[in-house]
């Protein structure tokens, strides 16, 4: 839980600085490509493919290219439709699929009521935090943004239920996963991205040299990592925790304003989503 933690506070500080450094001028496919190559060429001298079975690193290609090649470019068209407040309002029920893929997808064994009420807890949580008035046309939004969560939330459990050995085995494998993502996200890039809004500042590149390497790299595998060593409900209900700890980062960094009853009352029931799942059953 504490990696959980830590990255989901790292991740957090990324959305700000996409939002106020890059969403307005560089490309969103052409900044997600740079971001997996970037990530890419980070875990490739770790890469050991003697020690990992043909089956396990096409799985960690699969996964990767699914959780987050497939979910960056449902998740940029979503923008094209929908207000940046609707996008965060629909990725609340990312638990609540991860719950239901591990249980009648995945795993296939029933998982304790209890998970399912602490996924939730944490959609209804979120929903408080970041609920706002909704546009007339957010239907085809909802559903790319679902879309997404559904990718996002798969990969994250296929990962989990992947026997690819211990946390050393884990890092000499996982530039497979970077690897399936930089795929996608460059066939994405060659179908739309405006090559007209590359980067060319120093701010541009250093932020994106940040996302690359320390939230994708560092912050994809160690919270894939941390996944193998939570249960289920702790990792879906983990999920949601990014949206409380993403406004107080934009109240810190650049001011912007916070409905504190909201965020106070909505994360005090993620975080009681999250002691549901960690109690002994």
């Amino acid at each position: 839980m504490p990696v959980l933690i830590i990255v989901t506070i790292v991740w957090a500080f990324s959305f700000s600085l996409i939002g106020e450094f890059l969403a307005r001028d560089v490309d969103a496919y052409i900044a997600v490509f740079i971001r997996m190559v970037l990530a890419l060429a980070l875990l490739l001298p770790f890469l050991k493919l003697r020690n990992v079975t043909g089956r396990n690193a096409l799985s960690l290609m699969a996964i990767g290219g699914v959780q987050i090649g497939i979910m960056y470019l449902l998740l940029y068209h979503a923008f094209l439709y929908i207000s940046v407040a609707e996008v965060l309002l629909f990725t609340i029920f990312t638990p609540l699929y991860i719950t239901l893929l591990d249980e009648w997808v995945l795993n296939r064994k029933p998982l304790p009521r209890v998970w399912w009420l602490a996924a939730a807890l944490s959609v209804i949580g979120a929903a408080l935090i970041r609920y706002q008035g909704l546009s007339t046309g957010f239907i085809t939004g909802f559903l790319l943004i679902q879309g997404a969560n559904i990718c996002f939330a798969l990969g994250q459990v296929a990962y989990k239920r992947l026997p690819i050995g211990d946390t050393r085995a884990q890092v000499h494998h996982y530039a497979l996963f970077f690897l399936g993502a930089t795929i996608v996200s460059g066939i994405g890039m060659l179908l739309f991205a405006n090559y007209q809004r590359l980067p060319t500042t120093w701010v541009h590149w250093s932020v994106l040299i940040w996302l690359g390497l320390g939230a994708s790299g560092v912050g994809y595998l160690a919270w894939s990592i941390a996944s193998k060593r939570v249960n289920i409900g702790q990792l879906a209900t983990m999920n949601n925790a990014l949206i409380p700890a993403g406004l107080l980062v934009n109240f810190l960094l650049w001011g912007q304003d916070v409905q504190w009853g909201s965020l106070a009352f909505g994360g005090a029931i993620i975080l009681y989503a999250v002691w549901l799942t960690s109690r002994r059953i």
